[in-house]
């Protein structure tokens, strides 16, 4: 077995870092890649991480000529062009715009119920803000509301990067939001995570209790 050629830069806890890593799975390029283990905050920034990623985003991919992607929509993108199986993202047409919505979707659920943790966990209560921490909650809401109503039958289709980024979505949402009880208001979409949630990908990359 060859060593792996590139680095991915990661955290187990980060939803982003966890698409990435289902996703090298499901293409079988898992052993391509050395994980590199980085624990940003974002009041504490990763020196090694911050080096090759001005920002300080994870995941970062560092590819074998040195160069680096971040963002982890950049990143799987580039690996799903890296392996010889189906496209996990339609290279053209409609179908690539709904699927890259779909997806946007995601990561935009995801982005709120970070900015919920990092509000809760990082800041002392007396000085969280009730009313903006609401309306990331409802940003959830209407975005899981959006995903039982209009994408149940394209989840199901198939497993790609779309797919990828909502189980992802979900699986941080029980994570660090578990009081949400999500399942209850969203049964077809609790039904589809229960199924994919048992994929090898999915239980190999689960965040740590």
């Amino acid at each position: 077995m060859s060593a792996p050629s590139m680095t991915l830069y990661f955290n187990p806890g980060s939803p982003f870092a966890r698409k990435i890593i289902v996703l090298l799975h499901e293409t079988g390029q898992f052993e391509r890649v050395r994980l590199k283990l980085a624990m940003p905050t974002p009041v504490t920034p990763d020196p090694e991480l911050v080096s090759n990623n001005p920002v300080g985003k994870l995941p970062a991919l560092v590819l074998a000529d040195g160069s680096v992607l971040h963002d982890s929509r950049v990143i799987a993108e580039y690996l799903d062009h890296q392996h010889v199986g189906n496209p996990l993202l339609p290279r053209s047409g409609t179908s690539r715009w709904r699927r890259l919505t779909v997806a946007s979707l995601a990561d935009a659920i995801t982005d709120a119920a970070l900015l919920i943790r990092y509000e809760t966990f990082l800041r002392p209560a007396d000085k969280h803000w009730d009313q903006w921490l609401a309306q990331q909650a409802l940003k959830i809401e209407r975005g899981l509301q959006s995903l039982e109503d209009t994408t149940i039958a394209e989840l199901t289709a198939s497993f790609d990067i779309a797919a990828i980024g909502v189980a992802c979505c979900l699986g941080y949402l029980d994570f660090r939001q578990p009081q949400l009880g999500w399942r209850e208001r969203y049964p077809q979409l609790a039904g589809w995570y229960a199924e994919v949630s048992e994929r090898a990908s999915m239980q190999a990359s689960q965040p740590p209790l």
